[in-house]
């Protein structure tokens, strides 16, 4: 075993309580211990507080949720059932705030957004005119 991980208690053996995650209490699926650990050893500051993990892991996992949602979206559009990392880059340069927030990042295998100038396309002609009428032909 690597030591990681959750222990399960047994129950009806003696001192056995149920300990409660600090994720679990503050309703979070991130690991709040984690990034406090991270916090800690990153020599950010001389001291962390609690409530920063917390608050860091909440923001983290609203917006992993955020880009999340927009890839899944994406692939349903593409007619995909699995996430790619270019769903995650169209979700992403879609979105005018997550744009702002990945200006400095390249996603590998992420492509880029299609876009055609409008003077590359092809002119459009007005059907149901004869060239004689075009041109203003007078007989």
């Amino acid at each position: 075993m690597s030591g990681r991980g959750k222990k399960h208690i047994v129950p009806g053996k003696s001192g056995a309580t149920l300990k409660k995650t600090k994720s679990a209490m503050a309703g979070l699926q991130f690991p709040v211990g984690r990034v406090y650990r991270f916090l800690k050893r990153g020599n950010y500051a001389d001291r962390i507080g609690p409530g920063a993990a917390i608050y860091l892991a909440a923001v983290l996992e609203y917006l992993t949720a955020e880009i999340l949602e927009l890839a899944g979206n994406a692939a349903q559009e593409n007619k995909k059932s699995r996430i790619l990392p270019r769903h995650i880059q169209l979700a992403a340069r879609n979105d005018d705030e997550l744009n702002k927030l990945f200006s400095s990042v390249t996603i590998p295998q992420g492509g880029v957004l299609p876009n055609i100038l409008s003077q590359l396309l092809p002119k459009k002609t007005v059907r149901g005119v004869a060239p004689s009428q075009e041109q203003g032909d007078s007989h």
